[in-house]
């Protein structure tokens, strides 16, 4: 039976922390058919349901708004970044001990708030994953390999090592994780600035196993498009915060390159007596340009280290 929401925290998770605040938010773009649903479950345990409609063209706000959650229209679609940073806004003003993300289109499962809150609940954590996790999950196989992907690109970015899902949207975060992060992607790689923030802040970040559901066709975008926007943005965001590992990285490429056609030139000329003339122009070129971009890593390092130090 559904429990109508209150000022505190269910008696699901009352006992063990009383007159703790959650939040729930749910970016939604589109999602009637599921919004209703997923609005009704998480309700259970939350003080608050809020759905952001980031300019849906079908009934995603009326539905969410019958359902009990509080809605934030934006008139237009501002992409998921935005519509988190609105309920990252809110929320703020709220100060809840708890602040839930989850997708609106139910591949993730409500009934798993209790178990990512706990941690946060209990102090043990500032920021906890629900990381898509076993066979049970039912992920098609081309979006493993887009997931493990996107992994591979965020954690080029993160110093402190590699997380099992760095795109999961099931997420909670503490009440210093909200004072502390300001999301600032408009799109979907707000995932990995999220994550990558939090790292830099030295928050305690933990991950805990759920399972997701793709037998339902909940997506508005491409997994392709979905893919290759957020790939773009995490190479950005490498170069920003690991500008050494980044440009070193790719001018050490070019200048192995550059290295290795040499040689076939020098080998070319002293065997035929012939100068490959578009090999030295791709030699000088690469080098050139491998040098630059190994200079550029190391003066933006120094100029990012000097810039945290005056923080």
């Amino acid at each position: 039976m559904l429990k109508e929401a209150s000022t505190t925290v269910p008696a699901v998770l009352r006992r063990a922390f009383p007159d703790s605040k959650i939040i729930v938010a749910i970016p939604a773009f589109n999602e009637g058919p599921t919004i209703g649903s997923v609005v009704l479950k998480a309700r259970q345990f939350a003080t608050e349901v809020i759905v952001i409609d980031d300019g849906s063209a079908d009934d995603t706000a009326e539905t969410a708004a019958l359902a009990g959650a509080h809605v934030i229209q934006h008139a237009r679609n501002l992409g998921k970044g935005l519509a988190i940073r609105s309920a990252w806004l809110y929320a703020r003003e709220q100060a809840p001990e708890a602040f839930v993300l989850l997708d609106g289109d139910h591949q993730h499962d409500p009934n798993d708030i209790p178990r990512l809150v706990e941690t946060i609940l209990s102090g043990k954590s500032d920021v906890v994953i629900g990381v898509r996790w076993g066979k049970t999950s039912g992920m098609p196989m081309y979006r493993r390999m887009g997931k493990r992907a996107l992994d591979y690109a965020t954690a080029a970015a993160a110093k402190n090592g590699m997380l099992t899902d760095s795109q999961s949207g099931y997420r909670v975060f503490s009440t210093q994780a909200l004072d502390t992060l300001e999301p600032t992607e408009s799109g979907l790689s707000i995932e990995s600035q999220l994550l990558l923030d939090a790292q830099d802040r030295k928050l305690r970040i933990e991950e805990v196993h759920i399972d997701s559901r793709y037998d339902l066709d909940g997506s508005t975008i491409s997994a392709g498009r979905h893919g290759g926007s957020v790939l773009g943005r995490i190479i950005v965001l490498v170069s920003e915060k690991r500008p050494l590992f980044f440009f070193g990285i790719s001018g050490a490429v070019l200048l192995l390159i550059a290295a290795i056609l040499g040689v076939i030139l020098l080998q070319t000329y002293y065997t035929s007596r012939a100068f490959a003339v578009g090999y030295a122009l791709i030699v000088v070129l690469f080098g050139i340009v491998g040098i630059v971009s190994v200079f550029v890593g190391i003066t933006l390092n120094a100029l990012k280290r000097i810039s945290a130090k005056w923080r």
